[in-house]
C-alpha cells in the first residue's frame, strides 16, 4: 500500500516540532533534571533543572550543558554574583528562578554572561535596589521584581543593548514612593508594568514608554491630574482599583489614552461622582468597571457620549450593563431604525435602560 506524500509530511513535522517529555538524567544530588527532547528520533534536547529548597551551600550549582531553566528558589540566597551564575550550562540559560530566598543585594554584572535569558524570578526577596545596568546583557521578556523592599525604580534599568524585544515587568508590592527615567538613556520597551501594592502618592511620568498595560491599584494616590496619563498613546489596559485614598478624578485625566480598551476604576470607595469630561478621548474604551464606586448610581447619558465603542459597564457585584442594538420604529414612512442601547441587568432583572 502507497502512502500519501501529504500525511508523511504533516508526521514528519509534528515529529520536528512537538517534544517528548518525561525522561531523566543524572543530576546534582537532590536536584532534579527533566529532559524535553525534539526532533525526529529525538535528535535536540533540553533540560529544566529544579534545585528549590536544597540550601545555600549550592551556588554554583553544576547543571547539564543543554540547561534551559534552573530553580533555585526557596534556597536562604542572602546574595546573587556573577560566580554564582558562571560555568557550563548557564551560557545556555533561558529562565532563572530565584524566588523565596533572602537576596538583598546584587552587583551590575550579576547577570552579564547569562546573554540568552527571557526570563527571570526575583519576587520574594529583600532587594532594596537595583544595580544600574544590571539587566542590560540579556535579551528579557518577562522580570519579576515583586515582593521586595524596593524604595525607588529607574525604569532604564530595564533596557538591553541593541535589544528592541517588549518586557513585561513587575514591580507590585514593593515600598516604592518614586519612579524615574533618564532622558538622556534608552528609552526602555516596557510593554507591561505592575505598580500595584505600592506607596506612590501620585501618578508617575511615564511618558514615552511605549506600555500596553499599566497597574497601579492600592497605591496611596489621592488625585489623578489632568493630563496624567500623557505620552501612552499605545495603552489599551489600566488598572486603578483599589485606590482608598482617591478622592477625585478631574476632567481630561485619561485625554491621551485614545487606545484604552479596558479601564479598572473599582473599589474606589470615596469616588461618589464623575464629571463626563473625565472619559474625555476614550473613543476606543470597551470595558470600564465602576464596581464598589459611588459612582454607579450617577451614570448618565454625558457620560456615555464620551465612550461611543463602550460593550460592558459594570456597576456593582452582580450589576453588568451590556451594548445591544434594538429596532426602533419612530414613523411610519420612516420604517424601523437602529439604535444602540446600554441594558443595565442583575439578577432579578433590568436596573436601567440607557440609550446611546
Amino acid at each position: 500500500m502507497q502512502i500519501s506524500a501529504m500525511p508523511f509530511l504533516v508526521w514528519f513535522q509534528l515529529l520536528l516540532v512537538f517534544p517528548c517529555f518525561g525522561s531523566s538524567r543524572t543530576c546534582f544530588p537532590r536536584c532534579h533534571c527533566e529532559v524535553e527532547s525534539f526532533g525526529l528520533f529525538d535528535s535536540f534536547s533540553l533540560t529544566k533543572v529544579d534545585c528549590s529548597g536544597i540550601g545555600p551551600h549550592i551556588v554554583p550549582v553544576p547543571i547539564p550543558l543543554d540547561t534551559t531553566y534552573l530553580d533555585l528558589s526557596s534556597n536562604h540566597l542572602e546574595s546573587i554574583n556573577q560566580s554564582m551564575l558562571t560555568g557550563p550550562g548557564y551560557t545556555t540559560l533561558v529562565g532563572l528562578d530565584l524566588s523565596y530566598n533572602k537576596i538583598s543585594k546584587m552587583i551590575p554584572t550579576t547577570f552579564s554572561r547569562l546573554r540568552y535569558l527571557e526570563s527571570l524570578d526575583l519576587s520574594h526577596n529583600s532587594l532594596a535596589a537595583i544595580p544600574d545596568d544590571c539587566f542590560s546583557q540579556s535579551p528579557l521578556g518577562d522580570v519579576d521584581l515583586s515582593n521586595n523592599l524596593l524604595l525607588e525604580v529607574t525604569l532604564n534599568v530595564f533596557a538591553s543593548k541593541g535589544q528592541g524585544k517588549p518586557i513585561n515587568v513587575d514591580l507590585s508590592n514593593n515600598l516604592i514612593s518614586q519612579v524615574s527615567r533618564y532622558q538622556d538613556k534608552t528609552i526602555p520597551n516596557i510593554q507591561s508594568l505592575n505598580l500595584s501594592g505600592n506607596r506612590l502618592k501620585s501618578i508617575p511620568d511615564l511618558q514615552g514608554i511605549p506600555l500596553r498595560y499599566l497597574n497601579l491599584d492600592g497605591n496611596p494616590v489621592s488625585s489623578i491630574e489632568k493630563g496624567a496619563f500623557l505620552g501612552l498613546k499605545g495603552l489599551t489596559h489600566l488598572s486603578l482599583s483599589g485606590i482608598l485614598h482617591l478622592l477625585d478624578i478631574l476632567p481630561f485625566s485619561f485625554k491621551d489614552l485614545s487606545a484604552l480598551q479596558v479601564l479598572d476604576l473599582s473599589n474606589n470607595p470615596n469616588i461618589k461622582a464623575l464629571n463626563p469630561k473625565v472619559f474625555y478621548s476614550l473613543n476606543s474604551l470597551q470595558e470600564l468597571n465602576l464596581s464598589g464606586t459611588g459612582v454607579a448610581t450617577t451614570l448618565s447619558k454625558p457620560m456615555l457620549k464620551y465612550l461611543p465603542s463602550i460593550k460592558s459597564v459594570a456597576l456593582g457585584k452582580n450589576i453588568r450593563c451590556l451594548k445591544t442594538i434594538r429596532e426602533v420604529q419612530y414613523h411610519r414612512a420612516a420604517g424601523l431604525s437602529k439604535k444602540e442601547v446600554l441594558s443595565c441587568h442583575s439578577g432579578p432583572g433590568s436596573v436601567a435602560p440607557y440609550v446611546l
